[in-house]
């Protein structure tokens, strides 16, 4: 079972995000559903409901991320830490490159390919939002 987010917390997540998916980018406005708060560490491996372990996330970043903390790196074949928006900079770990968020690092890559950043829907979603000046490209 889920913790209760009080609702000012849940503002708190959001405005810090600038209603912004932590782990894609988009913004909430360009998507059907409303970005939900993530645990970063999932409740059942003890995260809290602290806003340090919060994070803003579109439905599918939290249905594909869900309790995961990490991946086998497919490069290295190593088990790697998925990215922590908290501790992480979005631009030390991807970039993106014509409506693909390429990864940088190996928690790029684990955090890319678990969360289905590329699929090709999500990449053409990208495209026009970059066309029309509503994703951030850099």
């Amino acid at each position: 079972m889920t913790t209760y987010i009080p609702e000012s917390l849940r503002r708190q997540v959001m405005e810090r995000a600038q209603e912004r998916c932590e782990y894609c980018r988009v913004h909430q406005d360009d998507r059907l559903f409303a970005h939900e708060i993530d645990h970063i560490y999932a409740e059942k491996h003890g995260g809290l409901s602290q806003e340090i372990n919060l994070a803003a996330a579109c439905s599918e970043c939290n249905r594909f991320k869900g309790s995961d903390l990490c991946s086998l790196d497919p490069m290295s074949n190593t088990v790697v830490e998925l990215f922590h928006p908290r501790r992480n900079r979005w631009a030390d770990h991807f970039r993106i490159l014509d409506g693909i968020i390429e990864p940088l690092t190996a928690t790029g890559r684990v955090t890319a390919r678990l969360l289905r950043f590329n699929d090709a829907d999500a990449v053409d979603r990208r495209r026009l939002l970059i066309e029309t000046g509503r994703y951030p490209t850099s």
